[in-house]
C-alpha cells in the first residue's frame, strides 16, 4: 500500500485545500512533497476568502498588498494586521488560523447620540490607535452608542463575537455603573447583557464612626450593582475590550446586525471614555 506522502503533489494540494491554514502548516512539515504542496497557490486560494471582488476591493485600498506574488503570502499580509479601509472606518484582517474575516466598525462608522456635538464628544487623534481618529467623551448623562453590519460582509458558517473596544483616561461615572449591550441580528435571537465598563474591582472598604458608617452603607449599595458584572480586558493593543454577545451567521441569509451600548437610566455624569470601535470576529471553537 502506498504511503501518504507517495501521492502525486497535485492530490495532495487538493487533500490540504479542504483542511485550515493552520493543519495546512502542520502537515507542510511531513516531506518535500508536502512542503511544496502545502506552499501552492491552489492550496491558499481556498483559504482566502471566496469573493474575489472583496479581496480585490481590499487590494485596491491597501497598495502594498498590489504585488504579493503568491497567494500564501497574500494570506498571510492579510492576517498579519489589521488593514484599514472604507475611508478610515473600517478594518479589516482575516484569521490566522482559520481564515474567517474580522471586521472592526471605527467609531466614525458608529452612531453616537450628541457624537456631532463638541460639548459632549471630540474626535481625536491617538498614537495608538489603527484608525485616524476615535471619539472622546467629554461629558454625557446620556450614553448611546450603535453599531450595524452585514451578514454578507462575514464569513459564513461562522459562530462571531462582537467586542466594544475603548479606553478610560481619568475616566468618571463609571466605577458603580451597570450599562446594557445588546447584538441583535434581524429575525433572530438577541443576545443583552448587563457589564461594568470600569475595568478595576474596587476593594470593600469598611470605616468606623457613625458618619463612616452612613458611608459604609452608601458605598456598599453603589458596589452592589455591578458585582459579578463582566468587566473588560486588556487587548494585546493595549486597548479595553468587552464581549457584547454573540451570533451565528449561517451566511444564507443577508441579515442586519445591530449592535448596542446604552447607559440612560442612572442620570450619572461620564466622561473622559475613548471609543475606538465595535470588532466583529470569530469566536474561538471549543
Amino acid at each position: 500500500m502506498a504511503a501518504f506522502e507517495d501521492l502525486p503533489e497535485g492530490c495532495i494540494s487538493t487533500i490540504l485545500s479542504r483542511t485550515t491554514p493552520l493543519d495546512a502548516g502542520r502537515l507542510s512539515l511531513i516531506s518535500k512533497t508536502f512542503h511544496s504542496a502545502a506552499d501552492s497557490n491552489a492550496v491558499w486560494d481556498q483559504f482566502l476568502p471566496s469573493d474575489t471582488n472583496f479581496i480585490d476591493s481590499i487590494i485596491s485600498q491597501s497598495p502594498s498588498l498590489a504585488n504579493i506574488p503568491t497567494k500564501k503570502a497574500l494570506y498571510l499580509a492579510l492576517s498579519d494586521r489589521p488593514i484599514i479601509i472604507d475611508n478610515g472606518k473600517k478594518s479589516f484582517q482575516l484569521d490566522r488560523k482559520s481564515g474567517k474575516k474580522c471586521i472592526m466598525l471605527a467609531a466614525r462608522s458608529l452612531s453616537i447620540v450628541w457624537g456631532d456635538d463638541e460639548r459632549y464628544w471630540n474626535w481625536i487623534a491617538l498614537p495608538d490607535s489603527r484608525f485616524p481618529e476615535v471619539a472622546k467623551l467629554n461629558h454625557v448623562w446620556w450614553l448611546e452608542i450603535r453599531g450595524m453590519i452585514n451578514t454578507l460582509a462575514l464569513s459564513p458558517n461562522t459562530r462571531y463575537g462582537a467586542y466594544l473596544v475603548f479606553k478610560m483616561i481619568d475616566a468618571h461615572g463609571f466605577k458603580h455603573l451597570p450599562v446594557d449591550l445588546s447584538v441583535d441580528v434581524e429575525g433572530s435571537n438577541r443576545s443583552t447583557k448587563i457589564v461594568c465598563l470600569d475595568p478595576n474591582v474596587e476593594p470593600m472598604w469598611h470605616m468606623s464612626g457613625r458618619r463612616n458608617r452612613r458611608w459604609n452603607r452608601h458605598n456598599s449599595r453603589l458596589q452592589d450593582r455591578v458585582v459579578g458584572l463582566p468587566r473588560p480586558n486588556i487587548r494585546s493593543d493595549e486597548w479595553l475590550e468587552i464581549e457584547m454577545g454573540e451570533f451565528f451567521n449561517s451566511g444564507l441569509e443577508h441579515d442586519q446586525v445591530h449592535m448596542s451600548v446604552i447607559e440612560t437610566k442612572a442620570g450619572e455624569l461620564k466622561l473622559n471614555f475613548f471609543v475606538e470601535g465595535i470588532e466583529i470576529r470569530p469566536k474561538e471553537e471549543g
